[in-house]
């Protein structure tokens, strides 16, 4: 779910902003060298994402064989068509090599202070549409994108989720009705009221028809626009989804999250990005609201 290029149709949901390919591992912070300290890292999941106005909340951070650094959002949060053009196979939008930046303290009116910059490098849906994919439920749930972080900005980064902590993993059994989820959405609407960020809530059990794309689920709040990309959480803080689209019906206000396993293994195998990985947090998980 995101402002300005705001909510968009998928099968009775509203666009918010994996058979998991030998599911991805997470790789250690050290991997990589020292992140930034939690507590005072400046861009991590959840900061604000802004692509030429239209805001997204960052999801995980991802680094690759050569130690770049990547931040995810949802690839519909660089689209350009219309509300309802949700289909990510034929929706159009901005170029790769196109400028975000990370921001706090936005609002419907300002995108607040300025963290760092970053360049899309890498789209499922300009892939999908390059590779003429077909297939109706990667068409609809593959929603993700990635930021290069600038080499002046990577000591600003922590790869921790706010409040909870974690990643710890990636989840590849999915969920069935009553799991436990976890999320940190940082929509402006929210008006920097930090309490109103963490989330928790439980799935509604996944459709086997969708082939595990997605995992729809209900929230103590729901999480509203602005909130697209963001990380959802299964028990024990390991990766399950990002932040995709806000249901209207059979079930209103419930969320849809598409399914990291599948989406991670998809950039993997086309992104042209050697050795794509999702990095653990540095501070463990805890599910205590």
């Amino acid at each position: 779910m995101h402002l300005q290029r705001l909510l968009g149709a998928v099968g009775g949901a509203v666009m918010l902003t994996a058979a998991v390919l030998s599911a991805p591992q997470a790789t250690a912070a050290q991997d990589i060298g020292q992140w930034a300290p939690a507590a005072t890292a400046k861009i991590h999941p959840g900061t604000m994402m802004y692509t030429e106005g239209a805001q997204c909340t960052a999801n995980f951070v991802y680094t690759d064989s050569a130690g770049n650094v990547y931040v995810g959002y949802a690839a519909h949060c660089a689209g350009t068509g219309s509300a309802t053009d949700t289909d990510g196979c034929q929706a159009g939008s901005l170029p790769l090599g196109t400028r975000v930046s990370f921001n706090e303290g936005g609002s419907l009116l300002s995108e607040g202070t300025v963290l760092g910059h970053g360049t899309l490098v890498y789209s499922s849906w300009l892939t999908m549409k390059s590779l003429g994919t077909t297939d109706a439920n990667t068409c609809a749930y593959n929603d993700l994108a990635l930021v290069k972080v600038d080499a002046g900005d990577l000591s600003k980064v922590n790869p921790s989720i706010p409040f909870w902590g974690g990643p710890t993993g990636i989840d590849i059994d999915g969920t069935v009705a009553g799991d436990r989820v976890w999320t940190y959405g940082n929509s402006s609407l929210r008006a920097g009221i930090s309490q109103l960020s963490p989330h928790t809530g439980i799935s509604l059990g996944d459709d086997a028809a969708d082939g595990g794309w997605s995992h729809p689920l209900y929230t103590l709040t729901p999480g509203v626009p602005g909130d697209s990309g963001s990380a959802f959480l299964s028990a024990g803080g390991k990766a399950i989804g990002v932040l995709s689209t806000l249901g209207l019906a059979p079930l209103p206000a419930s969320n849809n999250i598409g399914d990291l396993g599948k989406e991670l293994a998809f950039a993997r195998a086309h992104s042209g990005i050697s050795g794509l990985q999702l990095v653990n947090g540095t501070e463990p998980f805890d599910p205590v609201l």
